[in-house]
């Protein structure tokens, strides 16, 4: 610029910054239209909590550092979802069906989906078959339903109720699904994050959401009744059918239209007699006495009583966890069927003694044996009511 004059490479720069800068206010013009920027944030929120607890759940799966960035959040329409996808995909619906109704897809890279399926078959990832057959992407599908299972867990504490998925179902390729099976919907939530796995996995992973199962998720956390609310609604009940009973006067009119015409002292000297017990018109009232269950206090005859059952044998029971299934799924288990518990991988397992819980633990190896141990004893207060089911 010597002589004032801008060369063709900076006006080509220029023109090159400009054009950014207006599909940046052109995308952040089109989710405004269709969501405010609060909802906005609140499905980012929701997504970085989710994410979190997938991570830590891959982490667990790969033997390897996981990280997840804060995603972004944006909306897309149907026809631009070709322009996002720049590489081989490989997509994962995952379906909401507690708690929720709608479903949600996973866009990754194929060559990732290969790393995750080579260490989850016992490889290191460094050298991976990226020709992905049917056992890599049930290695990859099984891999989601661990991380959407901790997704839903952590969406059942956000959202303070039950929230359940049914498992992933993977789907090869976008465009040849688009119409059909997938993106069923005009217009969609894209989620986007970068994940890092050890030094194997530097990538974008993307999740798209439909607009109408976005605004449910939204609606459901920023306009759920609150704890006042709740209250003011059943004083609101107790109102109502307060109102609905007859007053005092009609129900005796009705019931007994004889009672006002009855002298006071003939009824109150029929009434002191029922049968021919005798009720007394000053009844004695007492306090309930309770046993004190948090530090009993016992005499030597029952502490003698107490010795000699502490030679009686309890069976312990290690419960890795439960499941419910049709009697037809049982009649279709062979060598090599997987039964899915209602547990993910690392929670503690329940110690239960003649079927009682009384403690939680983790799994343990001692020389060929398998063992646990107690990381968690339960309160006496609850194994008390656990006595009582």
């Amino acid at each position: 610029m010597n002589d004032g004059m801008l060369s063709q490479d900076e006006i080509d720069a220029l023109l090159k910054v400009s054009e950014d800068d207006s599909e940046e206010i052109s995308n952040e013009d089109t989710s405004q239209a269709y969501l405010s920027s609060i909802e906005i944030d609140a499905l980012g929120e929701i997504g970085n909590i989710s994410f979190g607890s997938s991570a830590t759940t891959l982490s667990t799966l790969l033997n390897q550092k996981v990280e997840i960035t804060t995603p972004s959040v944006e909306v897309i329409e149907k026809a631009d979802i070709d322009n996002e996808v720049t590489f081989e995909p490989v997509s994962v619906q995952v379906n909401y069906i507690d708690g929720f109704s709608g479903k949600n897809v996973f866009v990754i890279k194929a060559r990732d989906a290969a790393i995750i399926a080579d260490i989850m078959l016992g490889g290191d990832g460094t050298t991976p078959d990226e020709t992905l057959n049917d056992i890599h992407l049930s290695a990859v599908q099984e891999t989601m339903n661990q991380m959407m299972g901790a997704a839903a867990t952590s969406m059942s504490t956000v959202f303070d109720m039950k929230v359940d998925i049914s498992p992933p179902e993977i789907i090869n390729g976008i465009e040849d699904n688009a119409n059909t099976v997938v993106f069923d919907e005009d217009v969609y939530v894209k989620v986007f994050f970068r994940l890092t796995v050890g030094n194997l996995i530097d990538s974008n992973m993307m999740q798209l959401i439909p607009l109408s199962f976005a605004r449910q998720l939204v609606d459901q956390l920023l306009h759920a009744p609150t704890e006042e609310a709740a209250v003011v609604e059943l004083e609101k009940t107790a109102s109502e059918l307060a109102q609905s009973i007859p007053n005092k006067e009609n129900v005796s009119e009705d019931i007994n239209p004889t009672y006002q015409e009855q002298p006071k002292e003939e009824w109150r000297r029929e009434t002191n007699y029922l049968g021919n017990a005798s009720v007394s018109s000053s009844p004695t009232v007492q306090e309930a006495a309770f046993s004190n269950f948090e530090s009993p206090t016992l005499s030597k005859q029952e502490h003698r009583n107490l010795d000699m059952l502490l030679d009686v044998p309890l069976k312990v029971t290690v419960e890795l966890g439960r499941t419910k299934q049709s009697i037809s799924d049982i009649l279709d288990l062979s060598a090599g069927s997987i039964i899915e518990l209602d547990k993910l991988a690392g929670e503690p397992v329940d110690i239960l003694v003649n079927e009682k819980l009384v403690a939680e633990g983790e799994v343990v190896v001692i020389e060929e044996n398998f063992g646990v141990r107690v990381t968690d004893i339960i309160s006496q207060t609850d194994r008390i009511k656990n006595l009582k089911k």
